[in-house]
Formats: structure tokens, C-alpha cells, sequence
């Protein structure tokens, strides 16, 4: 099959996705809930928007990651409890490419499902500390839904635009 994605790092059994997504020399990280369907050769919804959004806002690359990564089409079949090695994993893959950008550029695009398990709003505010320490920036892209979590790309409007995501109140809602 032919790769569609240059940048793609999971499991041995594919069961769980680190990263997808595109070299560039101005790359938009974008942090999901978890991996669905897509993977080296074909896209899926999700990523199709995300991509398209990033080339449409001036970014020629892309990284797709998650704050868990195990694959499941539907949030509601993620383990309850997190698998440690997993999840240290993910977000090692994450900083590794983001250590590579100058002032990386965040993507919060998760939706409402982080409330389904606890340790997605750590994973979150994990990441948030190294988003930090590197220098990088949060956004958000159009609204946020009406319960203050950030929109998931799938369901977006490309007349949308990107504003900054302030994690400092987004993270109380977790205290």
C-alpha cells in the first residue's frame, strides 16, 4: 500500500497510535482523545478536517496524537483504568517531535468525552506542563462547545478560526 503519512509511530499490533501526520517545516500538533481508524495508508474523517485546516492556517505539516492512545472508534470502549507504559509512551512520542519545532503550536481538539475517564484530564494536564517547558502555545479551533470543552475537528466549519485556549481555566475544571 502506498504511505500516505510520513509521520507515524504505534504499537506492535497497531492497537494503539502515538502519532500521524505530515513533515513540514511548520508543523500544527494536534491533540485528539484517541486514535480511530486512520493510519499510515488512508485517512479518515478526523484527520482528513485536520489536515486541510492546518494547510488552510499556514501550517505545511501536521501531527496527529491523542491524550490516550489506544484505538477505539467510539471513547466509551477506552480501558477504565490507564495503561501506564501506554500512556508514558504517548506522550513521550509527542515531545519528541515537539522538541524539534520553535514554539510549537497545540491544537486542543478532544471534545467532550475527556470527562469519560480521569486520566485523560491528566494526560492533558501532563502535557499542558510540557507545552510550557517548550515554549509552545495552545488554541482552540472555532468556539468552545457550550460545556467548555474544546470542538473535536470532525464536526467543524472551515469559515472557523483558531484563538488562543487559556489551559489555566481550562485545567480548574479538573481541580
Amino acid at each position: 500500500m502506498k504511505t500516505v503519512y510520513d509521520l507515524y509511530k504505534c504499537n506492535d499490533e497497531d492497537t494503539s497510535r502515538y502519532i500521524l501526520g505530515k513533515e513540514g517545516s511548520k508543523k500544527l500538533f494536534v491533540i485528539g482523545l484517541n486514535p480511530s481508524t486512520a493510519n499510515k495508508e488512508k485517512s479518515d474523517t478526523t484527520v482528513a478536517k485536520v489536515e486541510k485546516v492546518a494547510s488552510n492556517n499556514s501550517f505545511d505539516g501536521f501531527v496527529m496524537a491523542n491524550l490516550y492512545p489506544h484505538r477505539s472508534t467510539d471513547p466509551n470502549g477506552l480501558p477504565v483504568a490507564k495503561d501506564e507504559e501506554e500512556f508514558k509512551r504517548n506522550l513521550d512520542h509527542i515531545v519528541m517531535l515537539a522538541r524539534l519545532e520553535s514554539n510549537p503550536t497545540f491544537w486542543a481538539a478532544w471534545g467532550g468525552d475527556i470527562d469519560l475517564r480521569s486520566y485523560l484530564a491528566e494526560s492533558f494536564k501532563e502535557l499542558d506542563s510540557i507545552v510550557k517547558d517548550l515554549n509552545g502555545s495552545w488554541v482552540n479551533y472555532g468556539e468552545l462547545r457550550n460545556d467548555g470543552h474544546p470542538r473535536h475537528p470532525s464536526r467543524l466549519s472551515y469559515s472557523w478560526a483558531f484563538s488562543k485556549f487559556d489551559t489555566a481555566v481550562y485545567a480548574q475544571r479538573f481541580a
